[in-house]
């Protein structure tokens, strides 16, 4: 989880105020400007200075570095990023969700005045682009803080190192990270003494036992080991027994401290640093982490803390283990253990005064990073499996139903969403649309790491919620996101519905996901990565006798070839789509013949191949005639001409124009038709009856309201791009693929659409006209002419049939 800035906090009072180590806040200031071994040797690195502090967990190592960040971000105009390399359950982070986060936390922080602004890499990018992205972005607007918590290993922070010497890198590990030059690490063991006890002290509340019986308290603090976590949790047990005494409170952590230890969660099998080709996506190619064990003292007190819980209060902690990121607040508590709201809510307060969870405000807490494996522990000698797995599905099934009213909050009112969000509790509804994005916005890495968590950790079993998980996200982010801010997000979640449903052997939902993932990469230029994703989706479709999702991928596989200009290609995939359209009968099926007879022709226009061309117009004109479409049946009308124009049939340009002409005026496309005498004006100049052509090019300006045209020798029919009618090349119908495959993810949800829209045809080549007359008019009249007709064209809102989305 990426956080902006790092915030400040009460430095005076509160479970988590900071105490003590001001030796090593001295020593990180001044190694802020001490020189390195390679500044020494008179060879300075070009990239910034890494603090490392370095301790077990329980230590306190990321409370020192925060308090440390908080007393120097003034020093650091360019701002103060965070991010966590270690994800709960101690998976090191990949390395392009690390990136994109901070790409967003920068485009939040804002550009400063004399930096450009960063340009966010295409989603689906590689490690590689996303991590150069980071550093260009941090190294271009000055001094910047990064403060990188958890880090798994060196190759981690290499990836994001900045290469401005502007910038620090503060970094917070369990140990050394060798493979960093010139990083100055800071050691932390426990606390001296003296600060143990007053931060016991301080947390065990206003009763002098500690005052009264100091040798008591200072064996209290060696059994604790001087580690602050374990100094907190004892403070905060020992705050809720105010009668109880130091030495008392001693003797029970000794009796705890005589039982066995339960075994931690255990390590992936493989010695640590293999990679593991049975993982899932999110884990493949990284390393697994190495083994952490969590000092004897912290262990020896979470018992003491955790073992004097109600039932149902040790019950509702140690299913916290299973809060996506390790985020907790009353609802995910309730939804996890199966209880009201206010019972949650009590259990998360005590929580806070024990020390057991992080406040951070708005009744929203985090599990510390150190407990996280006591509480996993205790989840798996506690709780059976199923146990589990239920607690997991309750709290995916409300995520599920929140992010269904976060979505339909955008609908109209009285609209079926609308409706059904009424239905829900009060709890789950949102107020209005901003309350609704502020909490998508808040939630989002939480909700990520959801869908992540579902997929890789379900072990198939809740892959039915984890498919609708996943569709209510993509809807929200669609609602409330543009489509270009919503896209790397899109991106990650397409990937892990095609994990769900390649696991499944769901090959419906499987061509959907590869049909999605190949727009996203087309839109990003990634032509080869999106026709192995056609490919693929087209295999998928076949296997699972989807005819509307085998159609898709055809034209897809067609659209990315003509984006290639591989035009034999493209044609030859648009036939084998336009066959399968003529095996069926229904409507929709002929509407998109009718399109693909369009497309078919527009790709035979780019290679020049002019009879197959036209004849791939003229059916499309006589499929939009017999449909009773008379505004595409004038377009398709209009191409043909303009590909007897470009072959030099005038006389047979000047008939179809004139069929088109009238087809329009049948449709009530009126600016259509002041385009389609423009044309007319061109070729009767061409063929030589100037009164024909300044006839037609003054009714075309009556009908647009502009002042006549100069003269009638101007070069108004020259082809090309600027000439071209609008896009009349783009023949498919707006809609992007769904296919209800994603609708029945979510069987509640409305069947709108998430995929994204394949690669458009673009203009035809430029293809000169006759040159003009000698006696014709000035160069400046023919430009004005063409900058009139284009416009016409433009106001005609194209001889165009719509774009490639299919």
């Amino acid at each position: 989880m990426t956080d902006q800035a790092v915030q400040p906090t009460a430095a005076a009072t509160g479970p988590h105020a900071f105490t003590g180590r001001d030796r090593e806040l001295r020593a990180l200031r001044e190694d802020i400007a001490r020189a390195g071994l390679h500044t020494l040797s008179g060879h300075p690195l070009p990239h910034s200075r890494v603090l490392l502090i370095a301790g077990a967990p329980g230590s306190g190592r990321t409370a020192l570095a925060e308090e440390f960040v908080r007393g120097i971000r003034d020093r650091y105009p360019g701002g103060v990023l965070r991010a966590r390399l270690t994800d709960p359950g101690g998976l090191p982070v990949p390395t392009e969700r690390t990136a994109r986060d901070l790409l967003a936390a920068l485009a939040a922080l804002g550009t400063p005045p004399d930096a450009e602004p960063p340009l966010a890499p295409p989603p689906g990018a590689d490690e590689e682009d996303l991590s150069h992205a980071v550093r260009t972005c941090l190294a271009g607007r000055g001094p910047t803080l990064l403060f990188l918590d958890d880090v798994a290993d060196s190759e981690q922070l290499l990836d994001l190192l900045p290469d401005s010497r502007d910038c620090l890198v503060v970094a917070v590990a369990a140990g050394p990270l060798t493979g960093v030059p010139d990083v100055l690490p800071c050691a932390l063991g426990g606390l001296d003494r003296a600060t143990s006890v007053a931060l016991l002290a301080r947390r065990a509340g206003a009763a002098p036992r500690i005052t009264v019986d100091p040798r008591s308290a200072e064996a209290l603090a060696e059994a604790c080991g001087d580690l602050p976590a374990a100094l907190e949790l004892m403070g905060g047990w020992m705050g809720a027994r105010p009668k109880l005494s130091v030495h008392d409170a001693g003797r029970r952590l000794a009796a705890c401290s005589d039982l066995p230890d339960p075994p931690e969660q255990s390590e992936p099998p493989g010695p640590p640093g293999e990679y593991d080709e049975a993982d899932p996506p999110e884990r493949q190619g990284h390393r697994k982490p190495l083994k952490v064990r969590t000092p004897t003292p912290l262990r020896h007190t979470f018992r003491l803390v955790n073992g004097s819980l109600s039932a149902s209060s040790a019950r509702m902690l140690r299913l916290l283990a299973l809060a996506p990121a390790g985020f907790a607040d009353p609802q995910t508590a309730s939804a996890l253990a199966g209880c009201s709201l206010t019972v949650a809510r009590e259990a998360l307060e005590e929580f806070v005064r024990l020390g057991l969870l992080r406040e951070l405000g708005g009744e929203c807490y985090e599990v510390p990073g150190c407990l996280d494996p006591l509480l996993r522990a205790e989840l798996t000698a506690h709780e059976r499996p199923g146990e589990a797995m239920l607690a997991r599905a309750r709290l995916l099934e409300r995520l599920v139903r929140r992010l269904q009213a976060c979505r339909a909050v955008c609908e109209p009112p009285g609209s079926e969403a609308r409706g059904r969000m009424a239905r829900m509790p009060r709890a789950l509804r949102f107020a209005g649309r901003e309350e609704a994005r502020a909490w998508l916005a808040g939630r989002r890495s939480v909700l990520l790491a959801a869908a992540r968590m579902t997929v890789a950790e379900g072990d198939g079993e809740l892959d039915t919620l984890a498919r609708r998980l996943v569709s209510a996200l993509a809807r929200a982010f669609d609602a409330h996101h543009e489509p270009a801010e919503a896209a790397p997000e899109l991106y990650r979640l397409h990937e892990l519905i095609l994990t769900v449903a390649r696991r499944g052997g769901l090959h419906r939902e499987s061509a959907t996901a590869l049909l999605n993932l190949g727009d996203l990469d087309t839109e990003a230029d990634r032509l080869e990565e999106a026709l192995v994703r056609y490919r693929g989706a087209l295999d998928e479709a076949r296997e699972g006798k989807d005819e509307a999702a085998t159609a898709r991928a055809l034209e897809s596989l067609a659209g990315t070839y003509a984006e290639l200009s591989d035009w034999a290609r493209a044609a030859d995939w648009y036939g084998r789509a336009l066959e399968l359209r003529l095996t069926r009968d229904e409507r929709a099926d002929r509407e998109a013949a009718a399109r693909l007879h369009g497309r078919i022709g527009a790709v035979h226009t780019h290679a020049n191949q002019w009879e197959e061309a036209l004849r791939a117009w003229r059916a499309a004109a006589a499929a939009f005639r017999r449909l009773r479409e008379p505004g595409p049946h004038a377009r398709a009308l209009a191409e043909a001409a303009r590909v007897q124009e470009w072959a030099d049939h005038l006389s047979d340009a000047l008939r179809t124009y004139g069929q088109a002409l009238d087809a329009a005026r049948a449709a009530g496309e009126v600016r259509l038709g002041a385009a389609l005498r423009y044309r007319l004006a061109g070729v009767c100049e061409r063929l030589g009856d100037l009164r024909g052509a300044r006839a037609h090019r003054a009714a075309a300006d009556t009908v647009r309201g502009v002042p006549p045209s100069p003269g009638p020798r101007e070069s108004a029919a020259e082809p090309g791009p600027a000439g071209h009618l609008a896009g009349a090349y783009n023949t498919a119908d707006t809609a992007p693929y769904d296919a209800e495959a994603y609708g029945a993810y979510d069987q509640e949800a409305d069947a709108d659409a998430h995929g994204h829209a394949p690669p458009r045809i673009p203009a035809p080549p430029h293809r000169s006209a006759p040159p003009p007359d000698p006696e014709g008019p000035e160069d400046a009249g023919r430009e004005r002419e063409q900058r009139v007709v284009a416009q016409a064209e433009a106001e005609a809102g194209s001889i165009e049939f719509g774009d490639t989305r299919s």
